[in-house]
């Protein structure tokens, strides 16, 4: 396949040459509605959205309107911007959570300011998001509210430990349906409602998107032990240092084997030790763990495949559905 510019395997030409125009014009709507009203606000509202990303969001509110008659409406441009400041935002607000200085390769608001100028910025572009919602009509903003309501429950979610005689896996995945898989079906959502598409469509397309969604997040966890930084430009095994729980580590866990009670009494605290955290990887990525993490994940996106059986056959059915190929067995 070759590469394309877009965060999408697209291998139709035309559909490509569509899509890159329009994420174009959907980019300088971006910088328009990240316009406050003074300076200072204005650059703190862009600081991260011109700090790179792959746009992955908006691009998929374009193709997802594929399947319907109107896919150039204006209604679909206005959805994209609507996640993609929704999704911004949020980063805001992790970036202070997690008490985190670099976001791709760039100071984060919190580190070139201080937490409460990135809370605010986050809830400025928040608010920029439902102004243009509110746009599209109540249909609309009845789903970002119950979108953005699924995102923070998820990032609350992430905060506490499963309860008692609560799954620990299961927990985990209703914290990535949340904050991953929510929005991203939103996004698919979107652009098959505002470009006409019928009913089932439009559910087939969340239903996707909320699958890939999560499957992608699910694929990262397993590249955070499996890669090597040499090759994935990434620092392997970082969630493990932190003693973040992701879905290899929890499966490992679940281990009864006297043979795996070395590995358990790693993974159960943070790894700043870095013998100890090489020990670790090492045996987390011979375990069993690691194969059942990848089943797990091609399970889901063969589920995410099925559901565009709903789609006529077509160039943009064929990029979703390699997107979720990709989701499946990449490596980077």
């Amino acid at each position: 396949m070759r590469d394309s510019p877009l965060a999408l395997p697209v291998v139709d030409a035309e559909l490509e040459q569509r899509l890159v125009g329009r994420l174009a014009r959907i980019e300088e709507l971006l910088a328009e509605h990240c316009q406050g009203r003074t300076p200072y606000v204005t650059q703190a509202a862009t600081h991260l959205m011109t700090a790179g990303g792959k746009r992955f969001r908006p691009l998929l509110v374009l193709l997802a309107a594929e399947a319907g008659p109107n896919p150039e409406a204006e209604e679909v441009h206005t959805a994209a911007c609507v996640v993609e400041l929704t999704h911004v935002a949020s980063l805001y607000h992790d970036d202070v959570m997690d008490e985190a200085a670099l976001r791709r390769g760039a100071d984060t608001a919190n580190a070139r300011w201080d937490n409460h100028v990135a809370i605010l910025t986050g809830d400025f572009l928040f608010g920029k998001s439902s102004e243009l919602t509110a746009d599209l009509g109540p249909d609309a903003v009845r789903i970002q509210a119950q979108t953005f309501t699924s995102l923070v429950e998820g990032q609350i979610l992430e905060t506490v430990k499963p309860g008692p005689g609560e799954d620990p896996l299961a927990h985990y995945l209703e914290v990535v349906a949340g904050k991953t898989g929510s929005l991203i079906a939103t996004s698919a959502r979107y652009g098959a409602m505002f470009s006409g598409a019928t009913p089932e469509v439009v559910e087939a397309l969340r239903a996707y998107g909320e699958i890939v969604g999560s499957a992608f997040q699910l694929s990262d966890d397993i590249l955070d032990i499996a890669s090597e930084s040499v090759t994935s430009g990434k620092t392997p095994g970082t969630d493990l240092r932190e003693g973040v729980p992701t879905l290899p580590v929890l499966m490992a866990q679940a281990s009864t084997d006297p043979a795996d009670a070395r590995l358990l009494e790693l993974l159960g605290r943070p790894l700043t030790d870095d013998a100890e955290h090489a020990e670790a990887l090492d045996l987390l990525r011979r375990h069993p763990a690691m194969d059942e993490a990848k089943a797990y994940v091609l399970g889901q996106t063969t589920e995410a495949k099925k559901q565009l059986e709903a789609l006529e056959p077509g160039p943009a059915r064929t990029a979703l559905e390699s997107f979720a190929d990709v989701v499946a067995t990449r490596s980077s």
